[in-house]
């Protein structure tokens, strides 16, 4: 259901009109926030310090190129990423296509479900399987909420979450801020053996979010409509590039702060490369009512995520293999596997840490495609996306190829 429609009346004022176009990023931005995120990056920094800082930074300034790029794709054509594939494939190839891409919304709910329940875990003490049934119930009532009230219902309930998220991790870098030369000094490009390579992997695969690209693309046009070429277009596309940069600015500041976060407080301390350490070595050092926030921007993080990846998994399905599956149906085929492995027993860091590594091997699926298809004159028209803008997309993706490759190599070798 789209709240928004290309004949929807807008304010006269040109700021005012500007504004009221902004919202979508601001969905997608919640995807690039998710547990994994928490879990990667906090790993990160309490196993080296402040050394990936810049494997943080790199990948949000990739993540705003690759969420402009797939918003401007669903802005002109009126239709999801998915959906293009789909249309340029044969049978074979799009169902193909499909399975990797359910693979992938299948690993962001693992993050997204078993978040939700350490936080609900840490806050009322529940078992994981109780929470992550919870987090998984709650985010199906979030996404009936933009199915019955629309899109910008949905967009207000993410964006007060994206506020909640921020604020509880940011609350203990505020409290405890790291030295300028700290930081500074972890923006040097460098890796310090083969498991800090996996843990990049895990950064970049929880930063850049293949399935934020396909959503992108789809939230436009189910707020917006298909706008023709014109001034309207031309509107849009201008006020997507601030929505873009405040909603992904703000999400590079809390991935770069968690990270930041684990390196000025838990570095070195056993076992504070789980979130329930992190939590546990938080309370420590900066006090009960930190790590409280702490564990609400995780629940937080958890809910309105886990809603998004259902939103993306919906956009997935339709594209690809041209149905709609009913909202239940649609939530239970990535919930379960995330509640199977919650009932495994495995160590629920862990497989978040996993989770992102096998959306990082995802990236390639999206990011190829969506660079062909905005860079095609028949696809985009007069729109089609700058040659310069398409170098450095290109660019973007043979270094994200080239790291995963990197990736199986030292997997390979047992490294």
């Amino acid at each position: 259901m789209s709240s928004g429609s290309p004949g929807a009346r807008a304010p006269r004022g040109g700021w005012a009109r500007r504004l009221a176009l902004l919202g979508p990023a601001a969905v997608a931005a919640v995807a690039y926030v998710d547990p994994g995120n928490v879990a990667t990056n906090i790993t990160a920094g309490a196993r080296y310090g402040y050394l990936l800082v810049w494997v943080v930074v790199s990948a949000s300034a990739v993540a705003v190129l690759v969420q402009y790029l797939s918003a401007r794709l669903g802005v002109v054509t009126g239709r999801s990423l998915p959906a293009v594939v789909g249309d340029r494939a044969g049978r074979r190839a799009r169902l193909a296509y499909w399975a990797q891409a359910e693979l992938v919304v299948m690993a962001t709910d693992l993050a997204e479900v078993v978040g939700g329940a350490i936080a609900l875990q840490l806050l009322f003490d529940l078992p994981l399987l109780v929470g992550g049934t919870i987090t998984a119930g709650i985010s199906l009532a979030v996404l009936a909420v933009r199915d019955r009230r629309g899109q910008r219902a949905f967009e207000r309930i993410t964006i007060t979450m994206l506020a909640v998220i921020a604020v509880g991790f940011l609350t203990g870098l505020v409290l405890d801020p790291p030295t300028a030369a700290d930081v500074t000094a972890g923006l040097v490009p460098r890796f310090d053996g083969a498991d800090s390579v996996l843990v990049a992997a895990g950064v970049l695969g929880a930063t850049v979010m293949p399935h934020a690209i396909y959503l992108h693309s789809a939230l436009m046009p189910d707020r917006h409509g298909h706008r023709p070429p014109g001034a309207g277009r031309r509107e849009l596309i201008s006020a997507l590039r601030l929505d873009i940069a405040v909603a992904m600015t703000l999400a590079a500041v809390v991935n770069t702060g968690l990270l930041v976060l684990a390196a000025t407080a838990l570095a070195g301390q056993p076992g504070t490369d789980t979130i329930a350490g992190a939590h546990a070595a938080v309370r420590e050092a900066l006090g009960g009512g930190v790590a409280t926030a702490f564990a609400v921007g995780l629940l937080a993080s958890g809910l309105a995520s886990s809603s998004v990846g259902s939103y993306a998994g919906a956009v997935v399905m339709e594209g690809l293999l041209r149905r709609r599956i009913p909202l239940l149906a649609r939530r239970l085929v990535t919930a379960v596997p995330a509640l199977l492995v919650l009932a495994s027993g495995v160590e629920p860091t862990t497989a978040l840490v996993l989770s992102q590594v096998v959306l990082s091997f995802g990236i390639p699926f999206a990011l190829v495609p969506l660079v062909r298809a905005t860079a095609s004159r028949e696809v985009m028209g007069d729109d089609v996306v700058a040659r310069g803008t398409t170098a450095v997309a290109w660019g973007v993706a043979a270094a994200v190829v080239a790291l995963n490759l990197v990736l199986i190599a030292l997997t390979v070798a047992g490294a």
